[in-house]
């Protein structure tokens, strides 16, 4: 059994679409394809499998998606991530979200930051947020990337976040944890909410938002760096394809 790695509070944060605005998923893919184009031959595998995503679920399409990084070398893979995470952190974070995370720390809580996000970039985004700890899903790789890596202990999302907080041993046991908060915009991550006193959801969609009133939980709404939904879908698709300058330094 893990031992617990704290003595005080805990404040557990997702990540895309509650510290950040966009799905860093696409952001680091756009930052790869701006790079490096002929990496652009990703999209010749990837959109035909489109077709077939409710069969091959969030993790099978993820590991499909992550062939934009086919046979990259591991060092260069960190290099690429380094410069990403230095470009990125502070400017494209929630401004609110930031000062959320210093009060959260002033309280005397553990930071741990718990994303769908692969770890290879995860953590050391929140290495350079000031997280104590943060887990993501672990791509596995050795010397270059394959065509579709494999996730050890799967896609770090819904109750497998809770899975991880047991394994790492941030939580000994399910339920509600003392002196805790938790932060995310999406209904999938209730299972990682349901263990925390306190609640903020973050620009939350309809259904979340009635949960989040049903139970008492805090709303906020940072300022997104797009109009409605069809501007950021817009945005979204070439980040993909790797043609959204704006956000590849």
């Amino acid at each position: 059994m893990a031992q617990q790695k704290r003595t005080g509070g805990l404040a557990l944060f997702d990540l895309d679409q509650t510290l950040i605005a966009w799905d860093t998923q696409l952001l680091f893919c756009n930052w790869v394809l701006q790079r490096e184009p002929l990496r652009r031959l990703y999209l010749l595998i990837f959109f035909p499998f489109l077709v077939f995503s409710r069969v091959l679920g969030s993790e099978g399409m993820k590991r499909i998606f992550l062939s934009f990084l086919w046979r990259m070398p591991r060092q260069h893979l960190e290099e690429l991530v380094e410069e990403f995470v230095a470009h990125h952190v502070p400017r494209s974070f929630y401004s609110s979200m930031l000062e959320v995370l210093a009060e959260e720390r002033a309280k005397g809580r553990r930071l741990v930051l718990v994303s769908a996000s692969p770890e290879f970039y995860a953590r050391p985004l929140g290495e350079a947020l000031g997280f104590d700890a943060s887990y993501g899903t672990r791509v596995e790789f050795e010397s270059t990337m394959p065509l579709f890596p494999d996730f050890i202990g799967g896609n770090n999302k819904r109750e497998v976040k809770v899975s991880r907080l047991l394994e790492e041993g941030e939580i000994l046991e399910k339920g509600i944890q003392e002196d805790s908060s938790g932060f995310s915009d999406s209904t999938v991550d209730l299972p990682m909410l349901e263990l925390c006193e306190e609640v903020t959801v973050v620009n939350p969609g309809e259904t979340l938002s009635k949960i989040a009133e049903s139970r008492g939980w805090e709303t906020v709404c940072p300022s997104r760096p797009f109009s409605n939904r069809r501007a950021m879908a817009l945005r979204c698709l070439k980040q993909i394809c790797g043609l959204d300058a704006g956000s590849a330094g």
